[in-house]
């Protein structure tokens, strides 16, 4: 019961479900008895308990945004191994490598283990909470900043209602490798920032630059989509795909051909593509056909470097295998008119008529205040822009590293000293919880509760619930909603004095909504145990629609080279390492690169003929540099690349992350050059170029395919042809 004056209203905002979500439950108030329950232990012997017997348990893979259901096994209360949850609509029982090493994350030795400041003295929770609170004194809410990964679920609204509570709108939202461009373009061509694409009903596939299969929003539900459709499940045959990149990924690699198109060159390729299918007879709208009729087969081949024979060929095949797909990704957003090359992307798809057949409305949960609030670059430039200007006295950040992440230019950890106070909530000493005064070591994710809700929806709209798998570790970590909790205790104690702990905020506010998820008529603890049975909440699909909106595309005309720095730097996202926070769990190091089978250092991708320009033999040590920084690494040479553009791979080159990470491989961020979307602000990081030089040293690459020369054991399993002879557009 709520005793004091804190009316429902109020208690319903506490929870998240203030608004739309009360209409949709229609249920009444009902008291909860919250904090009541006892978790207990799986190191405790449970009834169901048989030594040697393995126990599986569901939750929520928090390894990226993904949102993919997870069964733990657990033995003798400990957790050993993760599979896919099989009822979870985003990845039917798959899960990638990245989510495997969850497990591994939980049991880094490098985890921080207790609060401390920054110079690393030892504080009990009470001392470490009671800093926040007397450096909050008298600190207006202008003055306090919170930068944060991608959020959503409960912990978005309790970090909201803290951020309320302080008095502040200086919640940043940051993530180093967004579709930030993507979202924008998708939200002006179809109304929605992240349709449904339907690889499975796609007979032709045209991906330009979007790494599906590796790294790009979520692989796991697209892979499976795109088992069927090469099977020809749902679309009357083995679909045909087509990948347009300048530098191979992982989709490129199981593509039927790979068209590596002059960097930057995809607009200019698509509102070719429109206007050649003009020409074979494609009903393309007039206003459409007027804007792309000077992107001739001629004038197109010249700009992107792909032969008008392959364009023609391309075009035949989108007209006459209908419906496909035309995805826009990574490859293309990333320059300063990355915006007009999506949005030309988009065009084509309008042109095919794919919009309603294989781009869909999404799937939406119908509880917007739990919807993800995701983030790019322009996040974090603002709190840069503030820490520059010395707006802000206190800060905190939670998942997100930028002192690593950020470009030197920015020079944000110069700017990060000008706020009096830092706190990091963080499950390792990265490079900014190294920056910071006071550091709140997190739960891992088999150790903690919560909720989560993915950008990318399958068929079925869900929740991902996350429970601990397994006791705690370590005593003095907490999950990052016990500590949101308690630091909104500091400002509302009467308003969440229900709420003993962040398991009690969560199951209150599930339970508190089970009317709208499927409880109706099952009482409180019979409905908690199903959702933490299921692992997931199946919500319905809120109302959505998509709508063709075909915006005029300005492509600027293409730039001459700088001869200072004539090579682009194309930076790649691994499947595994992302923005760099995986970098310091063994397993991913030691996890081939798909396409390199490189382990444990970075590299510098190049095309033969540029090595054989440059005089770089594979292992040579060569420096690249750009205006604004340089970087050192080992030669790869490597036909699946652009012989005018090179490539290193994102997330190495730590210095404070942990014992695995410090001191391997380079950080490419640090040296990209201040170019940006001219619509969007986002950070455009292909935009950089860059020179090679050698320095002298050569090593031995290491990777699983052998040093270069080997000679497969003298067994001869493979033909082999020297690199510079081939071309991939024409073998893949």
């Amino acid at each position: 019961m709520i005793e004091n004056e804190f009316n429902r209203r109020d208690f319903l905002k506490v929870l998240g479900w203030s608004g739309a979500a009360v209409a949709v439950s229609g249920c009444g108030f009902t008291s909860v008895q919250d904090g009541a329950e006892t978790v207990v232990s799986y190191v405790e012997a449970n009834e169901y308990m048989v030594p040697g017997i393995g126990v599986y348990f569901n939750s929520t893979c928090a390894q990226c945004d993904a949102g993919c259901g997870i069964s733990g096994k657990v033995r003798e209360g400990r957790v050993l191994k993760l599979e896919g949850n099989a009822a979870s609509s985003i990845n039917r029982g798959r899960l990638c490598g990245l989510g495997q090493a969850g497990v591994q994350a939980h049991y880094n030795p490098d985890r921080v283990t207790e609060p401390r400041t920054g110079k690393g003295e030892k504080l009990d929770w009470e001392k470490a909470l009671g800093q926040v609170k007397e450096k909050l004194t008298g600190v207006s809410g202008d003055e306090i900043a919170f930068l944060t990964g991608n959020l959503s679920g409960h912990l978005k609204v309790l970090l909201g209602n803290y951020m309320d509570a302080l008095g502040s709108k200086n919640h940043y939202v940051y993530d180093a490798v967004a579709p930030a461009v993507v979202r924008a373009a998708n939200k002006k061509a179809y109304g929605s920032e992240m349709p449904a694409l339907r690889l499975d009903k796609a007979k032709v596939i045209v991906s330009f630059g979007a790494d599906f299969l590796g790294s790009w929003v979520s692989p796991v539900n697209f892979s499976q989509q795109y088992a069927q459709f090469r099977k020809g499940v749902n679309n009357g045959g083995r679909g045909v795909l087509v990948q347009i990149e300048p530098k191979m990924t992982l989709t490129g690699a199981n593509a039927d051909r790979w068209i590596p198109a002059n960097p930057g060159t995809e607009g200019v390729l698509a509102l070719g593509l429109i206007n050649a299918l003009g020409a074979a007879g494609v009903s393309v709208p007039s206003d459409i056909a007027a804007s792309v009729s000077a992107y001739g087969v001629d004038r197109v081949s010249k700009e992107t470097g792909v032969s008008a024979e392959q364009i023609q060929k391309l075009a035949t095949v989108l007209k006459e295998r209908s419906p496909s797909l035309v995805i826009a990704g990574g490859g293309a957003e990333g320059y300063a008119h990355g915006s007009q090359n999506a949005a030309a992307v988009a065009l084509l798809n309008q042109v095919l008529g794919n919009v309603g057949k294989t781009v869909e409305a999404p799937s939406v949960v119908p509880f917007p205040q739990l919807a993800p609030t995701a983030g790019g670059t322009t996040g974090l430039k603002a709190f840069n822009d503030g820490l520059a200007a010395g707006k802000f006295k206190v800060v905190f950040t939670l998942g997100a590293n930028p002192v690593y992440s950020a470009p030197a230019f920015m020079k944000l950890s110069d700017n990060l000293k000008k706020a009096s106070f830092k706190v990091a909530l963080t499950d390792a000493i990265d490079e900014t919880a190294a920056q910071a005064d006071l550091v709140l070591p997190l739960d891992s994710a088999m150790e903690s509760w919560g909720s989560l809700v993915a950008e990318y929806q399958a068929d079925d709209a869900q929740i991902g619930i996350q429970q601990p798998l397994m006791e705690r570790l370590y005593d003095n970590t907490r999950s990052a909603g016990d500590i949101l909790l308690s630091l909104v205790k500091q400002q509302k104690a009467d308003d969440y004095k229900a709420f003993e702990d962040y398991y009690a905020y969560l199951r209150g506010a599930v339970v508190q909504a089970k009317g709208a998820l499927g409880g109706a008529g099952m009482d409180d603890d019979e409905f908690w145990n199903t959702v933490l049975s299921n692992g997931i909440v199946k919500t319905g699909n809120a109302s959505s629609s998509l709508r063709a909106s075909a915006a005029a595309v300005a492509l600027p005309a293409a730039v001459a080279a700088d001869s200072a720095f004539p090579l682009r730097l194309l930076p790649y996202v691994q499947p595994s390492f992302r923005d760099g926070r995986h970098a310091n769990l063994p397993w991913l190091q030691e996890s081939p690169d798909p396409l390199t089978t490189i382990v444990w250092d970075s590299w510098v991708e190049m095309h033969p003929r540029t090595a054989a320009k440059l005089g770089v033999v594979e292992g040579d040590i060569v420096e690249v540099a750009s205006k604004s920084g340089s970087i050192k690494a080992q030669a790869y040479i490597f036909p699946g690349i652009h012989p005018d553009a090179v490539s290193v791979p994102f997330g190495n080159g730590h210095t404070t992350l942990g014992r695995y990470a410090n001191g391997v491989g380079a950080n490419v961020f640090q040296m990209l050059d201040p170019v940006f979307d001219q619509e969007t602000g986002e950070l455009a990081i292909n935009e950089t170029h860059v020179k090679i030089s050698k320095v002298g040293q050569r090593v031995i690459v290491i990777k699983d395919e052998g040093a270069a020369g080997g000679s497969q054991a003298g067994k001869k399993i493979a033909g082999r042809v020297a690199s510079n002879k081939i071309d991939l557009s024409k073998e893949v």
